[in-house]
Formats: structure tokens, C-alpha cells, sequence
């Protein structure tokens, strides 16, 4: 029997949930994102499929997606808690699956590892699983590696099984732009279309050596062998542990002073500290981010003197990396990310990743 990765990715996971707690919205636009107020500063978490089909996505500023949207859209607050329960209702199903490995990646998607000579039978196992336990559909993806059961998922999509393997690599992505693969961002894109690199062929026909000179020696490495398909096959189990907390505010209007960005920078900081305290592991580092008006966003960081517990100290980096901002720019975004130190095997306890970390 052949060993395979299965990656499994919930269909409009947040808008799903919605709808399962409102059926009267079922068919209808949904976009769930901040307050639900599309005439608030927050953007888009998730957008049915209905409300895709106007061109809506996540990540879009909710008034753009006010704008696009059809008069019977309707928009909602995010829950995070009722998320929480959902992703744990279907990670419990898949891990349930006889001879399975299951390692969690977000709130809507996980990897399965399994040895089979019929991974499709245990995929539309696992749809069923999560289908009978949450009246939820998922797509999943089929490989022979991370990577390309990762990809394999999107040729799935709504409620679908695709493989993707080493044999119809080429055959599925070869002419697909470089954006298509997992990992490559429009930043990236845009850095390899300057090579003359556009297509998934291109950039696995390229000469490694000037992708390292262009993006390192590790990174430049890796986009080469993303080009071929290449990448872990190893499913891990180990249980989730935090690297660090966030906590990130959009303000409804933009704060205009030092003063008044300091003294949010403290609140935010003192919030993510209590989190890293319940996890009870010291903060070593400490990492602020910034939204200037209209859009502009920088992130800053800087390593404590040592790991602490003492939340007035973890406050002050964080007030003191505020003070670094241009004070002649207004802001209307801000995170403060506590970083935690790492616990030694042994130690961990399971948490599911959620996302939203700056």
C-alpha cells in the first residue's frame, strides 16, 4: 500500500456556519467580517460563494464589499467562538477515521496522512465524517506530498476530491501562473515575472542559482522545487503550541496623536500579554504593526533583554517601538504581537490554530 497526504479544506467554512445557525440566508450573499457593519472600517473574513460571484473575497475592505454587493447580501459579525466549536466538531470527526494521522492548520483545514491503495475512498470517508457530525461539506486534496495535496484541493472545490500527484503535475499546473502555487504571493509573482518566469514550467525549468541570488539561499531553493511540485510529505501529529499572541484594532477613526497612539498600543499590549500568560510561558519578544491612513502597513519588532513575565515590561517595548512611528502620519491599524518562548518537548498542550495573527 502506498503512503499519501490528504488535505482536507473546509467549503466556505465561516460562511457555512452562518448559515447553519440562519437556514432562511441559505442561497443568499453572506459576507461575515468585523461588526458586520459594512460601514465600519473591517474587512471581509469570508464571503459565500453567492457572494464571490460579485467579485467579494476575503481580505476586502468591507465597504468595497458593500459596494459590490447585490441588495439582498447580507452582512454579518464575526463569531470567533462559534468557529472555535465548529473546527473542533470536525477535526474530532477526522481524527475518529481509522488509520489516519491528523495534523491541524487552521480553524477550516488540516492534513491527513494515510496508507492506502484508494486514497479517494478515504477522502469522501472523511467528507461524509465531517458532512454526518457538523451537516458541514469539505473538498479535499490529494498528493503524494504536502504541496500538491495542498493545490490538488482548489481543483476540488465545492465538495469535490482531486489528486495531484508527481505523474500529472506538469499535465495540471504547467501553464498555470506562478500565483497558483501555494506560498507565491503578488510580491513574489511579481519578482519572478521580472526573470521571465510566469508559468509553474518556467519557474521548475529555471536556473536555481539565480532564484537564490534573487531570493536567498533558502527561499530561492524552496520556489524552485515549489516549480516541480516539491515539497514535505510528512504528516505531523505533534500538537499545536503557540509561538505568540496578537491583538490588532481598527479604529473607526484614525488616531492623530503620539498620545493616543501610545496609549492603544498599551492596551493592545496588555491584552496580548495575558494571553501569553495563560499559556504560561515567558514573552521574549515583542512586534507592532502599523496601518497608516489611507493604507500603508509596516511592521516592527525587537527582542527583550531577556524572557519575562512582568506585564509592565512587555507594555513598555511595546510603547517604546510605538515611538519609532511617523508622527506626522494618521493611523487607523494596530497590532502588538507578544512573542512567547518555546516549551521543551514534553510540555506542550494541544491548542487549535486560529487565525488573525499579525
Amino acid at each position: 500500500m502506498a503512503e499519501w497526504v490528504l488535505h482536507v479544506d473546509m467549503d466556505q467554512f465561516i460562511a457555512a456556519v452562518e448559515v447553519l445557525r440562519r437556514p432562511e440566508l441559505a442561497g443568499r450573499p453572506v459576507i461575515v467580517g468585523g461588526r458586520g457593519d459594512p460601514t465600519e472600517r473591517a474587512v471581509v473574513s469570508t464571503a459565500s460563494y453567492e457572494a464571490r460571484a460579485f467579485g467579494i473575497g476575503s481580505g476586502m475592505p468591507l465597504k468595497i464589499a458593500a459596494r459590490k454587493a447585490p441588495e439582498d447580501a447580507v452582512f454579518l459579525p464575526v463569531d470567533h467562538e462559534a468557529y472555535e466549536s465548529a473546527s473542533a466538531e470536525v477535526m474530532s470527526a477526522l481524527r475518529a477515521l481509522p488509520g489516519v494521522v491528523l495534523e491541524v492548520v487552521g480553524w477550516d483545514e488540516c492534513f491527513l496522512g494515510v496508507t492506502t491503495d484508494d486514497p479517494e475512498a478515504v477522502a469522501r470517508s472523511a467528507q461524509a465524517a465531517v458532512l454526518e457530525a457538523t451537516d458541514l461539506h469539505c473538498s479535499v486534496g490529494i498528493g503524494d506530498n504536502k504541496v500538491r495535496a495542498k493545490i490538488a484541493t482548489e481543483f476540488g472545490k465545492p465538495r469535490g476530491v482531486f489528486r495531484l500527484t508527481a505523474e500529472n503535475w506538469f499535465d495540471v499546473m504547467g501553464e498555470k501562473p506562478t500565483r497558483d502555487l501555494w506560498g507565491v504571493g503578488p510580491k513574489v509573482q511579481k519578482r519572478l515575472a521580472a526573470r521571465g518566469i510566469t508559468t509553474v514550467s518556467e519557474l521548475a525549468a529555471a536556473d536555481e542559482a539565480e532564484l537564490v541570488s534573487e531570493f536567498g539561499p533558502r527561499m530561492g531553493v524552496w520556489y524552485h522545487g515549489l516549480g516541480s511540485g516539491l515539497g514535505p510529505a510528512v504528516v505531523d501529529d505533534t500538537p499545536w503550541v503557540a509561538r505568540s499572541h496578537s491583538r490588532e484594532t481598527t479604529y473607526q477613526q484614525n488616531l492623530t496623536t503620539a498620545s493616543e497612539v501610545q496609549a492603544a498600543v498599551a492596551e493592545l499590549a496588555g491584552h496580548a500579554f495575558e494571553d501569553c500568560l495563560a499559556d504560561g510561558r515567558p514573552v521574549m519578544r515583542v512586534h507592532l504593526k502599523v496601518r497608516y491612513a489611507p493604507f500603508e502597513t509596516k511592521t516592527f519588532g525587537r527582542k527583550l533583554a531577556a524572557p519575562t513575565n512582568d506585564r509592565d515590561e512587555v507594555i513598555a517595548a511595546a510603547v517604546e517601538l510605538s515611538t519609532t512611528l511617523d508622527a506626522e502620519r494618521e493611523v487607523r491599524l494596530l497590532g502588538v504581537r507578544a512573542e512567547m518562548v518555546m516549551p521543551e518537548a514534553g510540555e506542550s498542550t494541544e491548542r487549535t490554530p486560529v487565525r488573525g495573527r499579525i
